[in-house]
């Protein structure tokens, strides 16, 4: 669905993604793990088109009109500085489907339907955004993102500000997107990766340190190597318990 291939960024005069590839796959969830300052949020932003690399290339080639269709950026801790309602905020992930001065259609107001349900913030849909909690707000740019309907999804910390109940919400509703193309997420949390991603791509320092199944790349010497920290395992969860 969507490739980068060899992507080197530099920022500052850093090197932060060096030779990175990855590729999401139609109907997966792709999830990117790593420490902080690792690289994820940047890769994140080379796949959005938000930034060009020094090297290396994303795949397909797409103009920004198509890029706007097909992928949508849901992107950490955004900030809205206008006081929209949840609903208008929701529904500007329709415009990449209209043309100039084209009104919105019946279909378009089904999907914004749609994703203020599934994200559960229907309840909200005449608040002024600047008037919602960090969670609330985070699962309303998760509907906006929706709303595009798009073939691919890229979320970045998705469930950063989210509690127990609907984090997993989120993740549930990313599974059922992947049915529709491909998703790709940063992860910090360890057990939801785990469980919900179908490949890991595991950055360190600006490379990929691991990549595979999660059971191939959850291990405790990759855990020790790349986070410095133990960790407890079972089936379907990861828990860090003490650093090195």
């Amino acid at each position: 669905m969507i490739a980068a291939e060899n992507i080197t960024v530099r920022l500052g005069g850093r090197v932060v993604l060096d030779g990175v590839s990855v590729a999401a796959r139609d109907g997966e969830i792709l999830g990117l793990i790593g420490p902080n300052a690792s690289g994820k949020t940047t890769l994140m932003r080379v796949l959005a088109g938000l930034i060009a690399p020094e090297a290396g290339q994303v795949r397909p080639a797409m103009s920004p009109a198509e890029r706007a269709r097909v992928v949508a950026y849901m992107e950490q801790g955004a900030v809205v500085h206008w006081p929209l309602s949840v609903r208008r905020l929701v529904a500007l992930g329709r415009l990449p489907h209209l043309g100039p001065f084209q009104r919105p259609s019946g279909e378009d107001a089904q999907a914004i339907d749609v994703a203020v349900v599934e994200t559960e913030v229907a309840a909200l849909a005449d608040r002024a955004v600047t008037e919602l909690s960090s969670g609330e707000l985070a699962r309303v740019h998760l509907a906006r993102a929706l709303a595009t309907a798009p073939r691919v999804l890229l979320a970045d910390e998705p469930v950063a500000s989210l509690d127990p109940n609907h984090a997993l919400q989120v993740m549930e509703l990313l599974r059922a997107q992947a049915a529709r193309g491909a998703v790709v997420a940063v992860l910090h949390d360890l057990t939801l990766a785990a469980r919900f991603c179908d490949r890991l791509v595991l950055l360190d320092r600006g490379r990929v340190a691991a990549e595979g199944k999660p059971a191939e790349v959850l291990t405790p010497e990759m855990l020790a190597r790349v986070y410095a920290v133990t960790a407890a395992f079972g089936e379907g969860f990861v828990v860090p318990l003490a650093r090195l």
